[in-house]
């Protein structure tokens, strides 16, 4: 990357931002703190597997499994799998697409919405409880500038693609 490329993020932000992000992944992943969500859940999933049902959860309506891997950005055979080990343990079912019977639609059973919702209720209890000291102006900043950085760097990871 060039200093134009880099703009206003020099060099020495830089060399500050990428070990805490870094450090961030590591601390999250040795505090096994998806581990603990997946626990608080009751039901013995991957972490994959959770995503699929988070990922219908937050959209608030079935997906087909190319709109899931789409927003999960992994390829559809990888979906694929994990929605018919979901639909094996009664989390997912699949119905008829309203709009083309050809096609089927991933919905939560009543079992899989319930899981999804006390994993998240243990995620967002842990992480707001991480930020009950923090002032409310910093917890809405950090969740703008978050916002902004996980956008700008999707624009700029497809910019790589093509």
């Amino acid at each position: 990357m060039n200093e134009q490329e880099q703009g206003s993020a020099g060099p020495d932000l830089l060399s500050e931002l990428l070990p805490r992000l870094t450090n961030l992944g590591a601390i999250l992943n040795r505090g096994h703190l998806i581990e603990h969500a997946l626990e608080a859940a009751g039901v013995p999933l991957e972490r994959p597997a959770m995503s699929v049902l988070i990922t219908v959860h937050l959209a608030g309506r079935s997906l087909r499994v190319g709109e899931i891997a789409a927003r999960m950005e992994v390829v559809g055979p990888h979906v694929t799998r994990l929605v018919n080990d979901l639909e094996k343990r009664g989390l997912v079912n699949r119905v008829a697409d309203p709009f083309d019977q050809r096609s089927r639609l991933v919905e939560l059973t009543a079992e899989g919405a319930s899981a999804t919702e006390r994993y998240l209720r243990f995620i967002i209890g842990w992480f707001t409880g991480v930020l009950a000291d923090w002032p409310e102006q910093d917890r809405q900043d950090l969740g703008r500038l978050l916002g902004r950085f996980a956008d700008d760097i999707a624009v700029h990871l497809a910019a790589l693609a093509d």
